[in-house]
């Protein structure tokens, strides 16, 4: 059962900001990216993205209700089923800004074909089908150093139950 706390989540201003700014930030507070990150940072949508606030609660894959783990577009399809929607591609650097004080990592892997350890994905939609192509955003803490980092995953990837992943609840 998750608790009234946890299913009101938290409020995040996102957008109003260049990419440049958004970039300025990020490394001011010692964000580091990977090459993934920095190709969605490049997407149109940072362009001139209108400021907004949004409502972000935090599910597991088994909280979404797939105690085996499931596909990504079989999790973001319940989800909507269960009335929350995908954040916006710009969320990303905003969350990470406003998650600084999360958990590190219990471990230092940075790649492994599958999701990492500690990570939380935000759940946005997919900007290509490509699968070279980053898929979106996630937050992991690796020995104390905050990292906003672009994932690649197929429609046939099985994302484990433990794996945590952002979602915009929506207001009203």
């Amino acid at each position: 059962m998750i608790s009234k706390a946890k299913d009101e989540g938290f409020v995040v201003r996102v957008g109003g900001r260049s990419r440049a700014e958004v970039v300025h930030l990020l490394r001011n507070n010692g964000v580091l990216l990977n090459s993934h990150a920095e190709t969605l940072l490049a997407h149109p949508a940072f362009e001139a993205p209108t400021s907004q606030t949004l409502r972000i609660v935090e599910r597991t894959v088994d909280e979404l209700g797939f105690k085996h783990g499931a596909v990504q577009p079989r999790i973001f399809a319940d989800a909507r089923n269960q009335g929350l929607e995908l954040c916006p591609l710009v969320t990303g650097p905003y969350l990470r800004l406003a998650m600084m004080d999360q958990t590190n990592a219990p471990d230092s892997v940075l790649s492994a074909r599958r999701a990492p350890t500690g990570a939380i994905h935000v759940a946005s939609e997919p900007l290509s089908n490509d699968v070279e192509d980053p898929k979106g955003f996630y937050l992991r803490v690796l020995d104390g150093q905050p990292w906003l980092r672009g994932y690649v995953c197929d429609d046939t990837y099985v994302w484990e139950p433990e794996q945590r992943l952002a979602f915009l609840k929506p207001t009203g």
